[in-house]
């Protein structure tokens, strides 16, 4: 089951006590904050979570799954995420 962004609204009213005004406000600005670093080129870490960082991806070639047809895929801006070494040790406990 995915976490949602209303479902993080709930945990931050419940766990802090914010009225949902102010959680789902709180959480709108982080995200936004997030958004508009990654937008300028720059990367978003989290200590004990992640980071955020947006790399360039070159030109290549793909294949239609329908067609066969081979085209090519253009160069983007693409973000991603690698979890810190706190993350995935605890998603690895047994």
């Amino acid at each position: 089951m995915a976490l949602t962004k209303e479902s993080l609204v709930n945990e931050v009213h419940r766990r802090i006590g914010f009225s949902k005004g102010k959680s789902r406000q709180a959480l709108e600005t982080l995200l936004e904050i997030i958004k508009s670093t990654l937008d300028s080129g720059g990367d978003v870490l989290i200590s004990g979570f992640g980071k955020f960082m947006v790399k360039e991806k070159g030109a290549r070639k793909g294949r239609n799954p329908q067609t066969k047809a081979e085209l090519i895929l253009r160069a983007r801006r693409v973000v991603v995420f690698k979890t810190s070494g706190v993350l995935r040790s605890k998603i690895n406990e047994e």
